[in-house]
């Protein structure tokens, strides 16, 4: 039944309709109650208090008054045409100016009633005035919700134009939280958890980042959210991994002639001790017998890529393929140039593939990956393309993950029928915790250590206006 209800379409909810209900799918990717529900406010407007409109001092402050129309008044032609509304409240007078929808706002406003007029004052020769407020009959708000705290929802010119901006989706939320109550009521976490974590219940919390009380139970409110989301987020990763690591992959046993040669002979210096400490979490996992998916981070210069190629001589000493994908063209020639250089002495069948290679040297490539005959190719996203067949792949590379999603990365894993092992570079700084977040599918190995005599990275950020002090230094 739960179900049922959430996932009723939002053009049968009241104020919405069929051509309501497609706009907010088009703009905002809302179709169903559950995604009403859960479109959060992006801020709120604390309007617990009313002031005086004699009080108004300020234009950098949005205000709200209660008063009554004194007068409305249609001033200028054309494009100056304005509604000029004199507003009154026991202390004074201000003008609510509009420039759009006048006819309708004419109609809208009566003299005998008491409305809300919320906004931000602009001065013009001492003189305050408010510029598209909004107004609102009191009578209306005291129906909805008390609360202090007004969220602000995201909305788009198209919707404004139908009645759909911050305004007209709390009319909506209002209707769908009432409808709702006792769908949201049934808790998605345990009482252990919910008590352990002093979390407030899942019916309070949705109830009030809509219509908070207060700024105490707002902040109580998006905290459990939050929390829902990131536990939910884990267990997710949690059960990823748990498959990963049930994954069968190869063992790489040998150390031979290609790991020796580079390390003697290529090496032109001693590893960090972070180098060695990743070098050997790295010989774990390929003598596991099931497939290593680690992250590995450090700063550029680190030597994250002198990793990579050491995992690459492992593996080609154990006779199997590797790819090593980066998400631009630039720098799938700078490693190959690299590797090239590297391995120049070594009889290592290197090859490039990106999206601006030949179609008769990609067919080349092409047959010499399916018959084994290339040891390490190096490519950008050409290499998750279908056509794309390895004889024995064994190892994945990709370098800057953060550029690269999730599919992307399983479709490189699915390219052998035994899955390959996957190692993933980054240079960007991630907190561990926060890795272990959004990363907690793979193991993470960080370098720490930058290579005696590297000079340490600065990072500095400069605006337009020192285009021609940047260009002096370049």
């Amino acid at each position: 039944m739960i179900n049922t209800f959430f996932d009723n379409s939002l053009e049968f909810l009241k104020g919405v309709g069929p051509i309501k209900s497609k706009l907010l799918f088009q703009e905002l990717g809302l179709k169903t109650y559950r995604d009403l529900i859960y479109f959060f406010p992006f801020r709120y407007i604390d309007r617990s208090k009313y002031l005086s409109i004699n009080e108004i001092n300020s234009v950098n402050i949005d205000v709200q008054i209660k008063g009554q129309i004194n007068n409305i008044e249609i001033i200028g032609l054309g494009r100056k045409k304005r509604l000029v509304v004199s507003f009154k409240d026991s202390t004074g007078k201000i003008d609510l100016v509009f420039f759009k929808r006048i006819t309708w706002i004419q109609k809208y406003l009566k003299k005998d009633l008491t409305y809300v007029v919320f906004g931000k004052p602009t001065s013009f020769n001492n003189k305050f005035s408010i510029v598209h407020p909004e107004v609102e009959l009191y009578e209306k708000l005291k129906n909805l919700p008390h609360q202090s705290f007004y969220p602000v929802y995201h909305s788009t010119e198209l919707l404004k134009k139908h009645n759909l901006n911050s305004k007209g989706i709390l009319k909506l939320m209002n209707e769908l939280i009432i409808r709702a109550k006792k769908y949201i009521s049934e808790e998605n976490l345990s009482n252990f958890i919910i008590t352990k974590n002093q979390l407030v219940k899942r019916q309070e919390a949705i109830f009030n980042i809509h219509f908070p009380k207060n700024e105490n139970i707002l902040n109580k409110a998006i905290f459990r959210m939050k929390y829902e989301e990131l536990f939910f987020l884990q267990l997710s990763i949690l059960k990823t991994k748990s498959i990963l690591q049930k994954n069968k992959s190869f063992k790489f046993n040998s150390i031979g002639k290609y790991f020796n040669s580079f390390f003697h002979n290529s090496l032109s210096f001693d590893l960090t001790g972070a180098q060695k400490k990743v070098m050997k979490e790295i010989r774990k996992d390929l003598l596991s017998g099931f497939q290593m998916n680690r992250l590995i981070q450090g700063d550029v210069g680190s030597g994250k890529t002198i990793i990579a190629i050491m995992s690459f001589m492992i593996s080609v000493d154990n006779g199997f393929q590797n790819c090593l994908m980066v998400p631009t063209e630039v720098l799938a020639f700078q490693h190959y140039n690299s590797l090239m250089s590297i391995c120049s002495s070594m009889d290592l069948n290197i090859a490039l593939l990106t999206g601006s290679t030949r179609q008769s040297e990609k067919k080349k490539i092409l047959e010499k990956l399916k018959n084994g005959t290339i040891n390490i190719i190096i490519g950008t996203h050409s290499l998750i393309q279908p056509n794309i067949k390895f004889k024995n792949l064994g190892l994945v590379v990709i370098d800057e993950q953060h550029k690269f999603g999730v599919a992307q990365r399983a479709m490189l894993s699915q390219k052998g029928v035994t899955p390959p092992h996957i190692l993933i570079l980054s240079a960007t700084p991630i907190p561990r915790t926060l890795a272990m977040t959004f990363y907690g599918d793979l193991d993470v190995s960080v370098i720490d250590e930058m290579p005696p005599g590297r000079k340490q990275i600065k990072t500095i950020h400069k605006y337009d206006k020192d285009n021609n002090a940047i260009l002096s230094f370049l």
